[in-house]
């Protein structure tokens, strides 16, 4: 009789937290009509995605990166669906650059509810192939560029009584990959800044979550920055990456970033393969090292020196683009990546 009581009075604990829950779910979700949402990076890609879905849920849009072109021409298809759209040129690693950036969409908007921070830089190389620069420039960008923006955005925000930051990260910030090392470096030191604001923000109304995606087909794979053997490295990249067994569409992937801010979700990992590697490396470290130095070898050897890099559209082969890349290259025109011929 004691254990059954035991199990019971377990099963009503655990229905009630699952309750509590629930409850408390519901109690952060938002609309985003009328918000007024900031999106590093927002002129293609990922962030493109994120700006229609926010824009399709009735947000005011502020979307920021590097190239005007490129800006220009999102904020051309957004406007023609019916969004309000501002568009601010910005490179995220320079403070004093976020800084104006940021004084522009405040006196503009008057407010920022919700910031995307999606800016991103993919560099594809042996660790000998890599000069100290591009660890440097990856810290900028995903790092510091996320800091400086919430640094300058997150006292509005708790002056208007709270918000939604949104950082988004990646699988290799969670678990480190061969050939990627400057975006792994990167993104665990933003993966770690947002993990530590979030419990930091709570007191003043700031829900923070801190997105980790695996592979996405954003069509992003065009602008990977490459060195050594850069065609092979392009290769490998490039058809992991349009592969559907291991990457999300990126429209889905952004949808499930739009859900996960509207409930204020702690954190989101985005494709199954992803959410497994978290979970190996987690609890079987050994393996992970074993399965990633296989892959290490593997990859393309280094080559002699730094190598200048190169584009993935410079880094074609008889193996990429191909059939192999086809969805990823695919995503490329769909999401505002190729540029205009003749610029």
């Amino acid at each position: 009789m004691k254990i059954t009581a035991r199990m019971g009075l377990l099963g009503c604990l655990m229905a009630g937290a699952m309750a509590a829950v629930k409850i408390g779910r519901k109690s952060r979700r938002i609309s985003f009509k009328g918000l007024s949402v900031v999106i590093t990076g927002g002129s293609r890609g990922l962030g493109l995605e994120l700006a229609r879905l926010f824009a399709g849920e009735g947000a005011r849009l502020a979307l920021v990166a590097r190239d005007v072109e490129e800006l220009e021409r999102a904020g051309l298809e957004l406007e023609a669906a019916g969004a309000e759209v501002h568009i601010y040129q910005c490179d995220v690693g320079n403070q004093e650059d976020v800084e104006r950036t940021v004084q522009a969409i405040i006196g503009e908007c008057g407010r920022v509810d919700v910031l995307i921070n999606n800016a991103g830089i993919v560099q594809v190389a042996p660790f000998e192939n890599f000069a100290v620069q591009d660890f440097k420039e990856a810290m900028d960008t995903h790092a510091w560029g996320a800091l400086y923006m919430i640094r300058s955005i997150a006292p509005l925000m708790k002056r208007q009584g709270g918000g939604r930051i949104v950082n988004i990260s990646s699988i290799g910030g969670l678990v480190a990959v061969p050939h990627l090392l400057p975006y792994s470096m990167s993104k665990f030191a933003l993966t770690a800044l947002s993990d530590g604001l979030r419990s930091e923000l709570a007191k003043d109304g700031i829900l923070v979550t801190t997105v980790a995606p695996g592979l996405m087909r954003t069509g992003s794979h065009i602008h990977a920055l490459l060195k050594g053997q850069y065609q092979k490295e392009y290769a490998w990249f490039s058809i992991s990456d349009a592969n559907p067994l291991l990457s999300a569409h990126s429209r889905r992937a952004a949808k499930q970033i739009v859900n996960a801010c509207r409930y204020g979700a702690p954190r989101l990992i985005i494709t199954l393969p992803a959410a497994l590697l978290h979970l190996l490396n987690a609890n079987f470290s050994g393996l992970t090292t074993a399965a990633t130095r296989l892959a290490a070898r593997m990859l393309p050897s280094p080559v002699l020196g730094h190598s200048s890099p190169q584009t993935g559209l410079a880094s074609g082969s008889w193996a990429a683009p191909s059939f192999l890349t086809r969805l990823a290259d695919k995503a490329s025109l769909h999401n505002n990546e190729l540029p205009i011929k003749g610029h």
